[in-house]
């Protein structure tokens, strides 16, 4: 671990040295003084744990600026969010900016934390009789559209000679998805942490497959570019804030999933559990991240599932990518 906390280090310092580069640019034009910083954050992740903890908000009360937390269900509609201007900044799994970028959304992809392939799953109900992805022939299948389980679903299939002909999707928010498989109306759900762990623990979900060997499950850090360009020095303490919060909760995940006990409703156990499957660390976004992120754009292209082709690529942040 304490290898590749070094090594993130030493990443973030050229991510630093990225958003350093923007501040000089930023310093040859004009810009409208920026005095409220819009957050959008979804209940879990790295970026309750900062808004909860209230050091970024205290950092930038001394720049002038006040920071506003805005919530989203899940990372389709943060995006959304991003897109009409409602926010500025966020973090997302890795389809939503693919869906935004495809809808010709202005954002920038600032960051990433390392792979979490076991924080996402397909699963099935206690009871159910399905015990392998054959068995999901015909069946229904509940997930939000648009959302990073999306890829999973498509890799699931994919390595178990499939398709998505062969299933029936059923797209619903989280906290409608979880009603529907209680109910039995859906026979299987492609969900991630928290609302996976909470399955297993509060409902006995089986488990048919996580994201380990299919997919990397990266959270990635998310701006409007404009802002990006024009606040080059409030991006870099958000940023600052990032790589110290995930390397307290590296050190510290117990504290961490208690913080988040309250504004989630989940047990501690729950948040635990989901925690401890989290990919620690803040990183610029790598060439190699890059790649496996224009993979995941090609496959949904090839499905039909975006209107046209995008390159990542022109929307990572400039002199990000290393």
């Amino acid at each position: 671990m304490a290898s590749f906390l070094n090594s993130s280090w030493a990443k973030f310092g050229i991510l630093s040295a990225s958003i350093a580069s923007l501040m000089m640019l930023s310093g040859c034009s004009k810009k409208q003084e920026t005095t409220t910083l819009n957050i959008g954050f979804q209940k879990y992740g790295l970026l309750p744990i900062v808004k909860e903890r209230g050091d970024l908000d205290k950092a930038l009360k001394e720049k002038g600026i006040n920071v506003k937390w805005v919530e989203f269900p899940a990372g389709p509609q943060l995006l959304e969010g991003l897109n009409v201007g409602s926010v500025s900044f966020g973090e997302s799994g890795e389809a939503p900016p693919i869906f935004a970028q495809a809808a010709n959304s202005n954002l920038v992809y600032v960051a990433n934390q390392p792979a979490a392939p076991k924080a996402e799953a397909l699963i099935v109900p206690k009871d159910s009789k399905i015990q392998s992805v054959q068995d999901l022939k015909g069946k229904r299948i509940v997930l939000n559209k648009g959302s990073n389980v999306h890829y999973l679903l498509l890799k699931v299939l994919e390595a178990n000679k499939l398709k998505l002909d062969d299933i029936q999707v059923v797209y619903l928010p989280p906290a409608d998805a979880r009603a529907a498989f209680e109910k039995g109306a859906v026979d299987a759900w492609v969900i991630w942490d928290p609302f996976f762990a909470a399955a297993e623990q509060q409902l006995g979900a089986k488990v048919i497959a996580t994201g380990e060997n299919l997919v990397s499950n990266h959270q990635f850090y998310l701006a409007d570019r404009k802002f990006a360009e024009a606040n080059p020095e409030i991006l870099k303490a958000v940023v600052n804030e990032l790589n110290t919060t995930t390397q307290w909760v590296s050190a510290h995940q117990d504290e961490a999933a208690r913080l988040l006990e309250k504004p989630t409703g989940l047990p501690l156990s729950v948040l635990q559990t989901s925690i401890s499957r989290m990919g620690f660390g803040v990183t610029p976004i790598s060439n190699e991240v890059a790649k496996e992120q224009q993979y995941v754009a090609d496959a949904f292209f090839q499905q039909k599932l975006i209107p046209n082709q995008i390159n990542i690529q022109a929307a990572i942040l400039a002199n990000s990518t290393k």
